[in-house]
């Protein structure tokens, strides 16, 4: 490996190079995947006949946008659903799944989550901790309940079949991804068994958070039985060419639904000008499926060497992996601060910012994120995020090409070392 420019320490460069042997074959297996991935979305553009003059997008009210139809049909064919929404119109995938939580649910209807407390940002569109008056579900009169992980951080199957089984259940909620959490992803499969549980014992719509899962697989939770999924563009979906917004993808109903949640009822998906986004959007698709196995293969590598360095991670090199996240565990607020300023330093934007912990909107407790990306708060770029709170882990994603990924992570670890060496 070259050491040029960054001048590693020898000892970090060789535990470099063991971490890089160790995880071939896992390199492997996410090649395939992304050749599989390329491949399917390559065939959706061809089938649906994408053609240059639908790039450039609508003004006004945006009626007749025929760019804007087709990265609907090109994104309902990716996710194996009958019919999707993917628009610049959503901020972001909290925005997303709070359109998609308002659309389906009504007044005196439940809502239940199966895997544990949802990510921190979804707790007040829920109304949970007390926040109320905002305009959350609670102040609609839409109650919530949720079921607890099994001992092993899975769904607890028995659980959520007892709890469906005796509740008028309205819709089921599966956050695919750990959020703030050290239990593991779920799988597509995971997913399969929970929603034939639900579909056995009540009528309930069942909604997947697809955000950080999306072609970490050969197969989306609507090929595993999934009403709807939801998620980001500034996540997988966006290939890091997205520069905002998020989609929908599911049952032709439900996304209609949620069609007049995003704009007014009647109007839908008619309106809404693309203002020139329709290019970025259906680029960034084109390419997701590639970024996210560069993605994939950096958190790889960085679970690989930080378990070398003593440091315990999840998931390990060694297991299968389901979604881009990697959580190390840092020990000490000291040392997670370290690895966010050094991933810092290996970022192409803002390479020379110094994170600091804040109190950022959403979050409970001080947040201190490294994040120097092209897109603010892109998570499919090299990035980091962690709240100041036990057990001090840090939540890492992301990486549009592993070369450099790699080079982050190697900037992070260095950190630690010199810091501990002090």
């Amino acid at each position: 490996m070259n050491n040029m420019p960054f001048n590693f320490d020898k000892k970090l460069l060789d535990a470099a190079q063991d971490a890089l042997k160790s995880v071939k074959g896992k390199f492997e297996k996410i090649e395939a995947v992304t050749e599989y991935n390329q491949n399917k979305v390559l065939a959706s553009f061809i089938k649906n006949k994408a053609s240059e003059a639908q790039l450039w997008g609508s003004t006004g009210y945006g009626y007749g946008d025929t760019g804007r139809e087709l990265a609907d049909r090109i994104a309902a064919d990716i996710f194996s659903a009958e019919d999707a929404l993917i628009r610049y119109n959503f901020t972001c995938g909290t925005h997303s799944l709070g359109i998609a939580l308002f659309a389906i649910l009504r007044p005196g209807d439940t809502m239940l989550c199966i895997t544990g407390r949802p990510y921190d940002t979804i707790c007040p569109v829920i109304g949970m901790d007390g926040a109320n008056g905002q305009g959350s579900l609670a102040d609609y009169g839409i109650k919530y309940m949720e079921t607890e992980l099994d001992e092993n951080g899975g769904i607890d199957l028995d659980k959520v079949k007892k709890t469906v089984s005796e509740n008028n259940i309205k819709l089921v909620y599966i956050q695919r991804s750990r959020g703030y959490t050290l239990r593991p992803s779920l799988s597509v499969e995971d997913i399969r068994k929970a929603v034939k549980v639900v579909k056995e014992n009540s009528s309930a719509t069942v909604m997947v958070d697809n955000c950080y899962g999306e072609f970490a697989e050969m197969n989306e939770p609507t090929e595993a039985g999934a009403d709807l999924i939801v998620g980001s563009l500034i996540k997988n979906p966006g290939g890091g060419i997205a520069k905002c917004g998020g989609y929908m993808a599911g049952k032709k109903e439900i996304i209609e639904l949620c069609s007049y949640r995003m704009t007014t009822p009647s109007l839908g998906r008619e309106v809404g000008a693309t203002l020139g986004s329709t290019r970025e959007i259906l680029m960034g698709l084109f390419h997701a499926p590639h970024i996210v196995g560069e993605a994939m293969k950096t958190a790889v590598f960085a679970s690989a060497l930080f378990e070398s360095l003593g440091f315990e991670t999840t998931p390990s090199s060694s297991e299968e992996r389901h979604d881009i996240i990697q959580a190390i565990k840092l020990k000490n607020s000291e040392n997670l601060i370290a690895f966010c300023r050094g991933l810092q330093k290996g970022s192409p934007i803002d390479s020379f910012v110094t994170p600091e912990p804040w109190d950022m909107p959403g979050y409970p407790c001080q947040v201190i994120m490294a994040a120097g990306a092209f897109t603010s708060g892109s998570s499919i770029e090299l990035s980091a995020d962690a709240p100041l709170r036990e057990p001090f882990a840090v939540w890492m994603q992301g990486g549009l090409n592993f070369h450099s990924g790699k080079t982050g992570i190697m900037l992070a670890a260095q950190e630690i070392i010199r810091l501990c060496s002090q």
